[in-house]
């Protein structure tokens, strides 16, 4: 696929909600051992909500779907998830403006300002230990193979999302509720890292079906 339009983020989006939900008791059993137990509650609530608007936002050009994506799990989603996803789903949509479909390199341009706008609102960096970590390399791995193709580039950064997901397990937070716990939060799994990684392969797989 050489461009990515509204059809394909839908299929984005449907992917993502689908394996939230599948996966809900896994991300809120991640949760519960170094954050308040309610990631996959929360996430799998917010793209419940988007997908009920769903053949309202797909008529609109990538940052109206964009942006209603951004607001919908903004006034959904509790926690600190909320905020966050509902920040990169508005960064993209200012990316995107009033396009109708995007190259690959216009869809890494509007992945590298919704990982700005994560950092941004969680003041969030690399080895804190949250979804950034996830994010930041998918990001890089998407732009660095861009060149082959957005298929190829959305396998990239698959990859490297799990990959930093797996990176930070041993390492203690350094935010969010993870770092009260200081030591005690050192081999466990992140959620937000982890609804990240599912993220980014839902994008792969997404595109990969058209």
């Amino acid at each position: 696929m050489s461009t990515f339009d509204s059809p394909a983020f839908r299929r984005f989006v449907e992917t993502f909600a689908d394996r939230l939900h599948e996966r809900r008791d896994e991300l809120t059993q991640l949760d519960s051992a170094i954050g308040d137990a309610d990631h996959g509650i929360n996430m799998d609530r917010g793209f419940s909500a988007v997908r009920g608007k769903l053949d309202e936002l797909a008529a609109a050009d990538l940052g109206g779907f964009s942006k209603g994506v951004g607001m919908t799990l903004i006034s959904t989603v509790g926690g600190a998830s909320g905020p966050l996803y509902g920040t990169f789903f508005l960064r993209l949509a200012t990316s995107f403006g009033d396009r109708a479909s995007a190259t690959p390199d216009e869809l890494g341009e509007a992945l590298r300002a919704g990982l700005d706008g994560v950092r941004q609102r969680g003041k969030a960096e690399l080895d804190d230990k949250t979804m950034v970590d996830a994010m930041s390399p998918g990001v890089d791995a998407y732009e660095a193979a861009s060149a082959d193709g957005m298929g190829a580039a959305l396998a990239a950064a698959a990859t490297a999302a799990a990959a930093g997901r797996d990176r930070i397990t041993p390492l203690v937070a350094r935010k969010g509720r993870a770092s009260y716990l200081g030591e005690r939060a050192a081999n466990h799994q992140d959620p937000g890292a982890t609804s990240t990684t599912i993220l980014f392969e839902s994008l792969r797989d997404a595109v990969a079906e058209s």
